[in-house]
């Protein structure tokens, strides 16, 4: 059975840490993902997620069935495992360093990545139960557009190449 992940993407004007720690739930984490070789249509990548001086290593396993949904495998990994999976890293990628705050939302959690690339804008993603569940970003955030499906923001497109700030 697969594990379907359904999520929306905006662009959002870069919001100041200081209004996102103030949210309530509020919590931050520094990732740096590594895109793994992989088959056309497949995304392979491991994860070092540090949040109160814990690290945390993923390993995941994506295949693309539409712009809202991917089939997703994921699992939490060793460091050892984290290390030798490294050798298998994409040449044709670099790795992606940002900030991650996650923030509950009228019953959702939102996840704005905070990449070091940008100065004025920033992404949010919202996973959903279903591709037609409502979603509203709060108001103290700037939305500038959505970018759900758009493979160029697409954290494997990011770590191949940087697009210009539309902020």
């Amino acid at each position: 059975m697969p594990n379907l992940e359904i999520e929306r993407k905006w662009l959002i004007a870069r919001p100041d840490p200081a209004i996102l720690a103030a949210q309530p739930g509020a919590a931050a984490s520094e990732i740096v993902q590594t895109y793994l070789t992989a088959p056309d249509g497949v995304s392979r990548r491991v994860r070092a997620r540090t949040a109160g001086g814990i690290t945390t290593y993923t390993r995941t396993t994506k295949h693309r069935i539409d712009a809202m949904t991917a089939d997703e495998d994921e699992a939490v990994i060793p460091a050892d495992e984290y290390t030798a999976l490294l050798r298998d890293a994409d040449p044709a990628c670099r790795p992606i360093a940002k900030t991650r705050w996650c923030i509950p939302h009228a019953g959702q959690t939102l996840e704005i990545d905070l990449y070091p690339f940008w100065d004025k804008q920033a992404v949010l993603e919202i996973e959903l139960p279903a591709p037609d569940a409502p979603v509203e970003p709060p108001g103290w955030l700037t939305v500038l557009c959505e970018v759900t499906g758009d493979r160029a923001y697409s954290n494997h497109s990011l770590a191949r190449r940087i697009p210009d700030e539309i902020a």
